[in-house]
């Protein structure tokens, strides 16, 4: 397996290779490049696997491979290394794209070529991309990218009806009954998608789309009934904030 580590700080070309030498076993060569070109000429020549790519180069930014390489050319997995805006990194996760935030830790840079050893297998980097892609150049996001036993499955934010945590897992209630149970906690879905203006955390265990709202019950309780009859209980810290926010949407 061949390595391209893309940077423009020698000292960080030289921490990433000594890691990857050190605690990567299967590793046949390591190339470096000083900046975004020098990095696009060297995936013309070598047969490359993984691109640790920095974000922030003089001249041209790691995220403009795309203005030099078409994604449908792209046969190999991006590792994103920042310490680049908040925004930047909610894209890689809407898109399922790995990013590592500098300074580099040895543990996380094996998880993250187990990752991509993996990922190549099934062979959906240029989808990832893609949605990456317009991730970063629309004002909104409107997929979320979901980790599944064969890949990663993209559904449309207005698709969700609500999600439910399970423990460790979540479960997502789609249009037209469909259910997915997916295998991460409700809090990392939260963390995304609360910024978002219909999203909204009744209770600890719910995440719910207000676009689906259908009634707010003040009775035995108060809950939320949604438009594919699931009742939702609403938390007593959250009742007044609720309301605050149903009359702003008004």
């Amino acid at each position: 397996m061949n390595i391209l580590i893309i940077d423009d700080e020698s000292k960080a070309r030289s921490l990433l290779t000594t890691i990857i030498k050190e605690y990567v076993s299967g590793i046949t060569n390591i190339f470096e490049a000083g900046n975004l070109l020098d990095g696009i000429n060297v995936l013309k020549k070598e047969n490359i696997q993984i691109v640790f790519l920095d974000i922030e180069m003089p001249n041209h930014s790691g995220l403009q491979l795309f203005d030099f390489i078409n994604i449908e050319e792209v046969h190999f997995e991006i590792i994103f290394t920042t310490a680049y805006s908040e925004y930047a990194i909610q894209a890689f996760e809407f898109s399922a794209i790995d990013y590592l935030l500098k300074p580099l830790r040895p543990n996380k840079v094996i998880n993250s070529i187990d990752k991509a050893k993996k990922a190549l297998e099934q062979n959906q980097v240029q989808q990832r991309l893609l949605e990456l892609k317009k991730s970063l150049t629309s004002d909104k996001f409107n997929k979320l990218a979901l980790p599944v036993e064969d890949g990663v499955l993209f559904i449309k934010l207005e698709d969700i009806f609500l999600l439910e945590a399970d423990a460790m897992y979540t479960h997502f209630h789609l249009k037209n009954n469909k259910k997915l149970l997916i295998s991460k906690p409700l809090k990392y879905f939260s963390d995304l998608l609360e910024s978002k203006d219909l999203f909204y955390k009744p209770h600890r265990s719910y995440l719910v789309n207000l676009k689906y709202l259908q009634k707010v019950v003040k009775k035995d309780g108060t809950y939320i009934e949604m438009e594919n009859e699931m009742r939702i209980p609403v938390s007593k810290e959250k009742k007044e904030e609720l309301i605050n926010l149903l009359q702003d949407l008004q």
